[in-house]
């Protein structure tokens, strides 16, 4: 009866929710499809970590199979990213073949990219000159089947950057790609909206040392955007800001600015009480709109935090 006793109350219980909602006392709300936490059926979690999406599959002019694509963040993070180098992505042909795939652009070009953004192209090249590189893979004489799928390796990282421990936060997944779920009409740059993730120019950002960061000013180019920077240091003695030369994301889902180490690039000193003032530009179509900045702030020593200015009117 011991036994017994202790398990009657959990039962009873049981029995009388069931009884209730049969009788129609108790709702289950239904599933919000845009609610990005337990999900919906087959809707995965807003942290499901990086997507890659098929955005055209063809014969390239040299007669091989083309896989363009663009890729998510959804680690609900901060996260750079990029493929296994010197590893091949695989096609898995709707026949059951596999084939090597040795050309893989799959990257965001060494930047961490926000939470809830897309991007299909980033910097490639050399700071002197910059080229823009699509995101795509291609496979040697492979051809276009139904039902097929390709693989890729990718080692991502999230959170802040930290200098001194550059994988420290370093994951590494298979990434699986439908073939026959190509999207054609996708949205720039923006695809989950993360509240208070998007900052106005008149927001400072702070860093080490209470060091405010400011946007001043931001303006178009002959050749692309030139942002005036402010950085105010309250305290009482010197102070050093490193901030990462920040790069752009609009709405053709191209992120412009070519990738240099944060912790490697001059600090500004700013005296006690005294503001410092510097400029940086980036190289950016001038038919291309609907911009925001992806800026990288030193918030501890060598240790570096990101944050998305909106700059959508310029």
């Amino acid at each position: 009866m011991r036994i017994i006793k202790p398990l009657i109350i959990p039962i009873v219980a049981c029995l009388l929710v069931y009884i209730l909602y049969a009788a129609g006392f108790v709702v289950i709300p239904e599933c919000d499809p845009q609610d990005r936490g337990w999900g919906c059926g087959n809707e995965q979690s807003f942290a499901q970590g990086w997507i890659l999406r098929p955005t055209n599959v063809s014969l390239s002019e040299s007669g091989d199979l083309r896989i363009d694509l663009s890729i998510l963040n959804e680690t609900a993070e901060w996260s750079a990213m990029q493929a296994v180098a010197g590893q091949p992505a695989v096609l898995k042909t709707g026949s059951g073949e596999s084939i090597n795939c040795d050309t893989v652009f799959v990257s965001t070009g060494g930047h961490y990219i926000a939470p809830g953004f897309q991007i299909k192209g980033y910097t490639a090249g050399s700071e002197a000159e910059p080229q823009t590189q699509l995101i795509y893979v291609e496979c040697k004489g492979a051809q276009v089947e139904p039902k097929s799928k390709l693989l890729v390796d990718i080692n991502y990282v999230t959170g802040q950057y930290n200098y001194y421990d550059k994988t420290a936060t370093q994951v590494s997944v298979e990434l699986e790609v439908d073939l026959d779920a190509v999207e054609t009409d996708l949205q720039y740059p923006i695809v989950t909206e993360v509240e208070g993730l998007v900052l106005s120019p008149a927001n400072a950002i702070v860093g080490l040392n209470e060091v405010a960061l400011t946007l001043a000013d931001a303006k178009r180019t002959d050749t692309g955007l030139e942002f005036n920077w402010q950085a105010y240091n309250p305290s009482d003695y010197p102070s050093a800001l490193h901030v990462g030369p920040p790069p752009v994301v609009g709405t053709d889902g191209i992120l412009y600015g070519f990738y240099k180490d944060p912790g490697s690039v001059a600090a500004p000193l700013t005296s006690p009480l005294k503001t410092t003032e510097w400029t940086t530009t980036v190289n950016t179509p001038n038919d291309v709109n609907g911009f925001y900045i992806m800026v990288s702030v030193e918030t501890g020593t060598r240790l570096f935090s990101s944050s998305v200015i909106d700059i959508t009117d310029k």
